[in-house]
């Protein structure tokens, strides 16, 4: 959605909405094998009491508390300025945003295969992660739809620069719940302390463990099949809400509802990836989840019709969303297949994972805009 409230509520340009989200890309790739190498060899005195992976986390958080709710605010002092300022403004805090978001899903992502080594386990820790992910986002649809139901006629209007003021409530209502869920985790969840010269004399080879796993093929297997499916969840998420807004012309509720349809489905396919049995296949899994992603985007390609547009664009999100849902959870259990034993390098291996993964989606972005 913020590539939507970029083009109608802040006045970007089509140019400068495509640039933002590219750099938001690639510092995120950047800063994702970065933060990997440095969680796996932090060694002090705090991380040692508290945790390193939590201590990234703790990082992660304060920087997206400090300038999240800057990116989808209107620009401050810009409105006499060159349209220049206005980038500037917006990429300064897209950076921090994305150097924090890098140290909260790659520190947060790490901690699985230390808190288990069972395969069945990591794959079900996996898909719980993917569904609180999830119920986080239909949290977000649920209050945008009702802030803009309440404030305005949702069905019949479309958003423009006159809304700004509702997503900046919208982004502090987020804000808010997301500080106290960030409190909890760092007061509930207990890492196991090791100290990295206790890990070395367990693992002698450590230090060439990162190495080791950039020179092994199945590495770069697991990254390509990671990076198409995020590439089908993420630029679906993204251009979604644009698609409805300017491709079906539909009023400011469908920027809500339809999303929320989208996010039921990867709900439920959170679930059934939890219980399914372990006869079910890594491959079998990613295999249904692709034809259901797939059944929804030729869906979207044929459909125009009202009866599309006003009841099956809901069946489309569905299918979509769980094809996505299912397709996500079995590449990061391939990733944490990947892990193994070796938990040391954990961190960074995702950090690998999400460098392909955020420059891939980058790259897609800028030339969709183009």
């Amino acid at each position: 959605m913020n590539l939507l409230i970029y083009l109608q509520v802040s006045h970007c340009s089509l140019d400068t909405s495509g640039t933002l989200m590219l750099i938001g890309q690639v510092v995120d790739a950047l800063a994702t094998p970065f933060v990997g190498y440095h969680s796996d060899h932090t060694d002090n005195v705090l991380s040692a009491r508290y945790g390193r992976r939590k201590l990234w986390h703790l990082f992660g958080t304060l920087c997206v508390l400090a300038s999240f709710p800057f990116i989808f605010s209107e620009c401050l002092g810009c409105s006499l300025s060159h349209k220049w300022a206005q980038l500037y403004y917006f990429a300064a805090f897209i950076v921090i945003f994305q150097i924090g978001w890098a140290a909260v899903q790659i520190s947060h992502l790490s901690l699985i295969p230390e808190l288990s080594q069972d395969d069945h386990v990591r794959t079900h820790l996996t898909a719980v992660r993917y569904g609180f992910t999830v119920l986080s986002n239909l949290f977000v649809y649920i209050v945008t739809w009702i802030i803009l139901h309440v404030t305005g006629e949702c069905d019949k209007q479309q958003v423009g620069p006159a809304d700004a003021w509702k997503f900046r409530n919208i982004v502090f209502i987020v804000i808010a719940v997301g500080s106290i869920a960030s409190v909890l985790f760092h007061a509930i969840v207990r890492e196991r302390q090791t100290h990295r010269h206790q890990e070395l004399l367990l693992s002698p080879n450590e230090s060439g463990a990162h190495g080791d796993f950039l020179r092994r093929p199945v590495m770069y297997q697991v990254a390509g099949v990671y990076m198409s499916t995020r590439l089908v969840v993420n630029m679906s998420q993204i251009l979604i809400p644009l698609y409805l807004h300017r491709t079906l012309g539909l009023a400011a509720r469908a920027l809500a509802v339809v999303p929320l349809a989208l996010y039921l489905g990867s709900l439920a396919a959170a679930g059934m990836q939890r219980l399914a049995p372990k006869s079910c296949t890594r491959k079998f899994n990613y295999f249904m989840g692709s034809l259901c992603a797939l059944a929804g985007f030729v869906w979207i390609y044929f459909g125009s019709n009202d009866t599309y547009k006003i009841y099956f664009i809901y069946v489309v999100a569905v299918l979509i969303g769980f094809g996505g849902a299912v397709m996500l959870v079995t590449s990061l259990a391939l990733t944490a297949d990947l892990v193994g034993a070796k938990t040391e390098a954990s961190a960074f291996i995702y950090g690998v994972m999400s460098f392909s993964d955020k420059l891939s989606c980058g790259l897609a972005i800028a030339l969709v805009q183009k």
